[in-house]
């Protein structure tokens, strides 16, 4: 029961992280885009964490996130994450950890997505970001 309120509460914390790079998105700030969304990974990373140590209770099995094929935005790839998230913490109080593990880890695949696709706009722009 204490690792759910643990993955609950670093679910949270990822959605917190993604309105706020959200906002960063409509104001045109990349670096605070990008903050939030390593700050919404780590929890996301945090809280898959805690979901395979209960493993036991749950099936594995392998999800994979094929996002390379198709065109891509940053604005729909965050919301989807966080619609997931939302959606993976509906599900622990329904006692679906299986299916909220899951879209926790699909969600962290569109974050890792995000940082990617502004990896490669920096680097074609010649543009180190700030720390």
């Amino acid at each position: 029961m204490e690792q759910q309120k643990s993955i609950i509460e670093a679910l949270t914390s990822a959605i917190s992280h993604l309105e706020k790079s959200m906002k960063a998105l409509v104001n045109k700030d990349e670096n605070r885009v990008m903050t939030s969304v390593w700050k919404s990974a780590a929890d996301l990373e945090y809280a898959n964490f805690l979901f395979s140590i209960t493993r036991d209770k749950l099936k594995s099995s392998s999800w994979k996130l094929d996002l390379r094929s198709k065109q891509v935005e940053i604005g729909p790839l965050l919301v989807s994450a966080q619609d997931l998230i939302k959606e993976a913490k509906n599900d622990l109080d329904a006692d679906g950890l299986l299916e909220a593990y899951k879209k926790t880890w699909v969600a962290r695949g569109y974050l890792l997505k995000v940082s990617d696709i502004f990896q490669k706009a920096q680097k074609s722009q010649g543009i180190k970001r700030e720390t």
